[in-house]
């Protein structure tokens, strides 16, 4: 398919009308005040359809929908189905406490359980760490790729030391979404990200839907002939998504990736009340299990029966190219560019939080113009995560490296967590040498073992949380001679914050 004049106008009148409609929403906020509050959690207002909104668009991207839909396989359904069981923790245990202690960054939680800004400086660096070097250019190399597939656009290729043959179009695609991505984050702050989250989010989901339809009705809704290992649920101990590793990494990870990680929760933390928020996060798990596992998985299987196995993450793309009406084409490349922008833009945001509130005002300046600080934080992040995109375009697995990848920084960060909001009296540097110490070994695990297959990995996280959360115990009592005392009542409880 190649781009005519009507797609072209569709694509920038959908654009647009998206920012038009954004700019209109956030006009009457607060915008002179520069405030941690006003910019990194709108001020406190954001209304419940804003927050499911943009925690659906934030997590939904390429990634998913195209890197998902590459492994052409159902297996990967379990990634989002298992969401919800995060979004639940997130909902019901999380959230309480954080507004419970007032907290702008969920690491913020960190400082004040541990009573040490370090903890919550070197977590907010791991944070860091995963957003610029694996989420940003991750999204960014899956947006292009797709639309490279989705219109036949040219697929010559290019030498880069140290990377290898790689299309310069990915490239330059990913310069245009950073530009554009970076902007709303940077002049708009989280409301404008949250709003253009939730525009786009109906685009997006309704597109993505239809698309799942046309497939099906492609096949005439026949899956006779796909193998058996595609369409189940039930993975062997080989397999992308292993069953036992539903019940051990899989949880863990859902439980850091929904209630930990800044750039979900900070959604959340924006709304007026405890309540406003809670009703936000549900419509999210709403949306997760009813309307998101078809739309990443069904696409990717019926390209394996119109087309085989196709590689490198191209099987979205290539799908909605054949089989999308001319004349949506352009609506479905705006709805693309939007899931994009929108997760950029949420996660660049989120960085920028983590940069200003736990690190900058901690060791640099107590009151930063957070506004002017924050550009100038988001402009060489954004040079950072371009820099990574020829790592992602030549890897087998966009969805699969992400998810190996972020192990190094998830568990070590979930057990700094889970030790601090479950037990009270632990020496935050127990808990820094077991951060530390939780890195090793996952990259152990994942480098230096030679016999993990398929998704082992998984298993891997659920070890290596395990074994970090024992390290800080142990090092908490031999090393700094404190026994830790089991605090959840007063945490998860209703009572006064605990001293």
């Amino acid at each position: 398919m190649n781009l005519d004049l009507t797609q072209i106008l569709v694509f920038l009148g959908i654009t647009g009308f998206i920012g038009f409609m954004t700019y209109l929403a956030c006009r009457g906020a607060r915008t002179d005040e520069d405030g941690e509050k006003e910019y990194f959690l709108a001020g406190g207002g954001l209304k419940w359809y804003f927050v499911a909104g943009s925690i659906t668009l934030t997590n939904l991207s390429t990634d998913q929908l195209v890197g998902m839909n590459g492994n052409q396989m159902a297996l990967l359904a379990w990634w989002e189905l298992a969401a919800v069981v995060g979004l639940m923790m997130l909902c019901f245990l999380f959230i309480p406490v954080y507004y419970k202690y007032n907290c702008t960054t969920t690491t913020e939680l960190l400082e004040k359980r541990y009573n040490n800004p370090h903890i919550r400086a070197l977590i907010s660096i791991l944070f860091l760490l995963g957003n610029i070097f694996i989420f940003l250019p991750a999204i960014l190399y899956g947006g292009s790729q797709f639309m490279i597939s989705m219109f036949g656009l040219p697929d010559t290729a290019v030498v880069l030391p140290l990377f290898g043959e790689i299309n310069p179009m990915i490239l330059y695609i990913s310069i245009v979404f950073a530009i554009i991505g970076a902007a709303y984050a940077i002049f708009g702050g989280l409301r404008a990200v949250a709003v253009s989250d939730t525009y786009s989010g109906v685009l997006i989901l309704g597109l993505a839907l239809f698309i799942t339809f046309v497939a099906l009705k492609a096949i005439n809704f026949d899956f006779s002939g796909i193998p058996k290992n595609r369409l189940t649920l039930i993975g062997a101990s080989d397999s992308v998504i292993p069953f036992t590793a539903l019940f051990t990494g899989m949880l863990f990870i859902q439980m850091f990736y929904w209630s930990t990680n800044q750039t979900i929760t900070q959604r959340a933390m924006a709304s007026p009340s405890v309540k406003e928020a809670q009703k936000g996060i549900i419509a999210a798990a709403a949306i997760r299990l009813l309307i998101v596992p078809p739309i990443i998985v069904i696409p990717g299987i019926v390209a394996y029966k119109l087309y085989g196995r196709v590689d490198n993450d191209l099987a979205y793309g290539t799908i909605v190219g054949d089989l999308l009406p001319t004349f949506l084409s352009g609506a479905f490349a705006a709805a693309i560019a939007a899931a994009i922008l929108t997760t950029f833009n949420s996660i660049l945001n989120a960085s920028a939080a983590l940069w200003v509130c736990d690190i900058h005002e901690t060791y640099v300046d107590k009151n930063p113009q957070v506004k002017k600080l924050s550009l100038w934080v988001s402009v060489v992040m954004v040079i950072l995560g371009l820099l990574m995109v020829p790592f992602f375009a030549t890897q087998e697995s966009l969805i699969n490296t992400v998810q190996k990848l972020y192990g190094l920084l998830s568990m070590p960060i979930l057990s700094a967590f889970i030790v601090g909001l479950l037990f009270k009296n632990v020496n935050a540097n127990a808990m820094i040498v077991a951060v530390i110490f939780g890195v090793g070994l996952y990259g152990v695990f994942i480098y230096g073992w030679p016999v993990l297959p398929g998704g082992g990995y998984i298993h891997m996280m659920a070890v290596t949380l395990i074994a970090s959360v024992a390290v800080a115990l142990l090092v908490n009592r031999i090393i700094f001679g404190q026994r830790a005392v089991w605090d959840a009542h007063n945490v998860f409880g209703k009572n006064k914050l605990p001293s």
